[in-house]
């Protein structure tokens, strides 16, 4: 017996009501009195208050006997936590690498920081008349890479002073110059990556490839990976402000989002762009 796909999408039309008072409660950041919080979720107050009754009986909503006002309660917090727990960024970010590539036309992929540093983890293939390839599980250079400067840019990590530090010493030995001064660059460089959020490289790592990269955040605020795009010089724009500069913001901003980025980071309390180099 096949079930008409309308059956299928049937609900419980209150269930769904009470909802909107959660998502307020969640969306607002801190407690609130009744008043506000019917007002905020479009219903009369004395509705409202019959669905917080039960909330507070399944430990989804708490008050404070001293104020009156609701927030989450436990109950919240651990479903909260539950699904965090279960999020797969790799996973996650297929569909979202698959439509950027759609959009943009270019190569894409997804990096996370590995045993070795940052690492490529999925790809994406254009497929048009010239073919940009990245190769799962090559580790990308810091200083050489638009992935790599997006990780040094945004990440946190005791480990990736210690590749930096290593690169630098390679590259002021092959450029007869110090670490220092090539250091000097480089953090003006990675404000402007941080003022920009979004990074770029052009023919430094293979001559004739440009490319972007653009940092996602988790939950805490903290980088996790990247999402990168590649193609030839002459056919990727790599003006700051290019169309595919904003693709490439929007995609990392809508994977973000998935993994629970509020954008707020927890680290410096505001935009996660404070200079993590020194």
């Amino acid at each position: 017996m096949t079930i008409e796909p309308t059956k299928q999408r049937q609900g419980i039309q209150s269930i769904e009501v009470g909802a909107r008072l959660l998502r307020t409660l969640a969306s607002n950041g801190r407690s609130m009195m009744l008043r506000d919080l019917a007002k905020n979720s479009g219903m009369p107050a004395a509705k409202a208050h019959r669905y917080l009754v039960s909330f507070m009986r399944m430990g989804l909503v708490e008050q404070d006997a001293n104020t009156g006002r609701y927030d989450l309660g436990g109950f919240s917090l651990e479903l909260g936590l539950a699904s965090l727990a279960r999020i797969d960024p790799v996973r996650l970010a297929g569909p979202i690498l698959e439509d950027l590539c759609e959009r943009i036309g270019e190569t894409v992929a997804l990096a996370m920081w590995g045993n070795h540093g940052a690492t490529c983890v999925r790809w994406v293939e254009a497929g048009g008349p010239v073919t940009v390839t990245l190769r799962t599980g090559v580790v990308l250079p810091l200083i050489a890479s638009a992935t790599g400067l997006a990780f040094a840019a945004f990440y946190r990590s005791p480990y990736l002073k210690k590749i930096l530090d290593a690169e630098l010493a390679a590259a002021a030995e092959a450029s007869n110059s110090t670490p220092a001064a090539i250091m000097d660059d480089l953090d003006m460089l990675l404000d402007e990556i941080r003022s920009h959020g979004i990074s770029r490289a052009s023919g430094s790592l293979t001559p004739g490839i440009n490319g972007f990269s653009a940092p996602v955040f988790d939950h805490s605020g903290r980088m996790v990976a990247a999402i990168t795009s590649l193609g030839t010089i002459g056919n990727f724009d790599t003006d700051w402000e290019s169309t595919l500069a904003k693709s490439m913001k929007e995609a990392a901003a809508n994977l973000s989002k998935r993994l629970g980025y509020s954008g707020i980071s927890v680290s410096t309390g505001n935009s996660a762009r404070a200079p993590i180099i020194g």
